[in-house]
Protein backbone atom coordinates (compact mmCIF):
# COMPACT_ATOMS: atom_id res chain seq x y z
CA UNK A 1 0.00 0.00 0.00
CA UNK A 2 0.82 3.52 -0.50
CA UNK A 3 -0.57 6.78 0.25
CA UNK A 4 -1.30 9.52 -2.77
CA UNK A 5 -2.61 12.69 -3.08
CA UNK A 6 -6.64 12.25 -2.25
CA UNK A 7 -5.76 9.75 0.13
CA UNK A 8 -7.09 9.93 3.83
CA UNK A 9 -5.53 9.67 6.88
CA UNK A 10 -5.03 5.74 7.96
CA UNK A 11 -6.46 5.46 11.02
CA UNK A 12 -3.23 3.50 12.52
CA UNK A 13 -1.58 3.70 16.03
CA UNK A 14 2.00 4.91 16.01
CA UNK A 15 3.88 4.74 19.82
CA UNK A 16 4.69 8.36 21.27
CA UNK A 17 8.14 8.59 23.49
CA UNK A 18 6.16 7.84 26.94
CA UNK A 19 5.52 5.08 25.71
CA UNK A 20 1.61 5.85 24.82
CA UNK A 21 -0.28 4.78 21.62
CA UNK A 22 -1.85 7.37 19.62
CA UNK A 23 -4.17 6.82 16.41
CA UNK A 24 -2.48 9.54 13.68
CA UNK A 25 -5.82 11.08 13.51
CA UNK A 26 -6.02 11.86 16.78
CA UNK A 27 -2.52 13.63 16.92
CA UNK A 28 -4.13 15.66 13.92
CA UNK A 29 -6.94 16.75 17.08
CA UNK A 30 -8.64 18.35 13.43
CA UNK A 31 -5.63 20.34 12.16
CA UNK A 32 -3.82 19.74 8.99
CA UNK A 33 -1.30 17.77 10.10
CA UNK A 34 2.49 16.95 8.76
CA UNK A 35 3.48 13.49 8.40
CA UNK A 36 7.27 12.80 7.96
CA UNK A 37 9.06 9.36 7.80
CA UNK A 38 12.85 8.95 8.33
CA UNK A 39 15.38 6.31 8.27
CA UNK A 40 16.76 6.34 11.83
CA UNK A 41 17.64 8.83 14.98
CA UNK A 42 20.62 10.73 15.46
CA UNK A 43 22.53 10.24 11.61
CA UNK A 44 23.26 13.12 9.94
CA UNK A 45 20.40 14.08 7.59
CA UNK A 46 17.83 12.48 9.79
CA UNK A 47 19.29 14.99 12.62
CA UNK A 48 18.91 17.71 9.96
CA UNK A 49 15.69 17.25 9.41
CA UNK A 50 14.55 16.86 12.68
CA UNK A 51 16.25 20.14 13.61
CA UNK A 52 14.25 21.75 10.54
CA UNK A 53 11.36 21.07 11.59
CA UNK A 54 12.09 22.08 15.22
CA UNK A 55 12.87 25.54 13.74
CA UNK A 56 10.15 25.99 11.86
CA UNK A 57 7.41 24.12 14.73
CA UNK A 58 6.26 27.57 15.72
CA UNK A 59 5.60 28.78 12.03
CA UNK A 60 4.06 25.63 11.30
CA UNK A 61 1.66 25.99 14.53
CA UNK A 62 0.70 29.48 13.49
CA UNK A 63 -0.49 28.04 10.22
CA UNK A 64 -2.90 25.79 12.24
CA UNK A 65 -0.69 22.25 10.97
CA UNK A 66 0.89 19.35 13.26
CA UNK A 67 3.73 18.01 12.67
CA UNK A 68 5.16 14.37 14.13
CA UNK A 69 7.95 12.33 12.61
CA UNK A 70 7.99 8.53 12.63
CA UNK A 71 10.72 6.24 12.53
CA UNK A 72 10.91 2.74 13.28
CA UNK A 73 13.48 3.83 16.91
CA UNK A 74 12.33 3.01 20.08
CA UNK A 75 11.02 5.56 22.24
CA UNK A 76 13.81 5.43 24.45
CA UNK A 77 16.00 6.11 21.51
CA UNK A 78 13.66 9.19 20.47
CA UNK A 79 14.19 10.49 24.14
CA UNK A 80 17.65 10.30 24.01
CA UNK A 81 17.53 11.91 20.27
CA UNK A 82 15.23 14.79 21.43
CA UNK A 83 17.28 15.44 24.64
CA UNK A 84 20.63 15.65 22.60
CA UNK A 85 19.61 17.75 19.94
CA UNK A 86 16.72 19.90 21.73
CA UNK A 87 14.36 18.83 18.94
CA UNK A 88 10.98 19.67 19.74
CA UNK A 89 9.14 18.41 16.97
CA UNK A 90 6.82 15.05 18.03
CA UNK A 91 8.77 11.83 17.03
CA UNK A 92 6.55 8.48 16.97
CA UNK A 93 7.78 4.93 16.98
CA UNK A 94 6.51 2.45 14.00
CA UNK A 95 7.95 -0.81 16.33
CA UNK A 96 6.29 -3.45 13.96
CA UNK A 97 6.42 -1.52 10.85
CA UNK A 98 2.31 -1.42 10.05
CA UNK A 99 2.66 2.44 9.79
CA UNK A 100 5.45 2.49 7.27
CA UNK A 101 3.43 -0.03 4.72
CA UNK A 102 0.56 1.50 4.97
CA UNK A 103 2.24 4.98 3.97
CA UNK A 104 4.44 2.89 1.68
CA UNK A 105 7.98 3.98 2.82
CA UNK A 106 9.29 0.64 3.43
CA UNK A 107 12.07 -0.11 0.67
CA UNK A 108 14.48 -1.76 -0.95
CA UNK A 109 17.22 0.57 -0.16
CA UNK A 110 20.65 0.17 -1.84
CA UNK A 111 23.43 1.12 -0.12
CA UNK A 112 27.35 0.35 -1.23
CA UNK A 113 26.28 -2.25 -3.77
CA UNK A 114 23.92 -3.91 -0.98
CA UNK A 115 20.70 -4.28 -0.57
CA UNK A 116 18.44 -4.00 2.57
CA UNK A 117 14.87 -2.90 3.53
CA UNK A 118 14.41 0.50 5.51
CA UNK A 119 12.61 4.02 5.44
CA UNK A 120 12.42 6.03 2.41
CA UNK A 121 12.54 9.50 3.40
CA UNK A 122 9.32 10.40 2.63
CA UNK A 123 6.60 13.57 4.14
CA UNK A 124 2.66 14.14 3.52
CA UNK A 125 0.80 16.97 4.09
CA UNK A 126 -2.80 16.30 4.95
CA UNK A 127 -5.52 19.04 5.44
CA UNK A 128 -7.78 19.32 8.13
CA UNK A 129 -10.14 16.64 6.54
CA UNK A 130 -7.49 14.13 6.45
CA UNK A 131 -6.93 13.91 3.19
CA UNK A 132 -3.81 13.86 1.32
CA UNK A 133 -2.75 17.57 0.01
CA UNK A 134 0.69 16.72 -0.88
CA UNK A 135 3.27 13.83 -0.87
CA UNK A 136 7.29 14.02 -1.52
CA UNK A 137 9.28 11.22 -1.87
CA UNK A 138 12.82 10.65 -1.78
CA UNK A 139 13.52 13.66 0.52
CA UNK A 140 16.66 15.50 0.07
CA UNK A 141 17.12 17.73 3.42
CA UNK A 142 18.20 21.14 2.54
CA UNK A 143 15.09 23.49 1.99
CA UNK A 144 12.64 20.99 2.28
CA UNK A 145 11.10 21.88 5.29
CA UNK A 146 10.40 25.24 3.73
CA UNK A 147 9.26 23.63 0.99
CA UNK A 148 6.43 21.60 3.57
CA UNK A 149 5.82 24.98 5.19
CA UNK A 150 4.82 26.78 2.12
CA UNK A 151 2.11 24.16 1.02
CA UNK A 152 1.10 23.98 4.30
CA UNK A 153 0.42 27.52 4.47
CA UNK A 154 -1.66 27.35 0.91
CA UNK A 155 -4.01 25.33 2.63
Amino acid sequence: MTIEVGDTLPDIEVTLPDGTLRKLGDVADGRALVVYFYPRDDTSGCTREAQAFTAMLPEFAETGVGVIGISKDSPADHQKFAAKHDLTVPLATDADGAVCEAFGVWVEKNMYGKKHMGIERATFLFDAKGVAQRVWRKVKVPGHVEQVLAAARAL
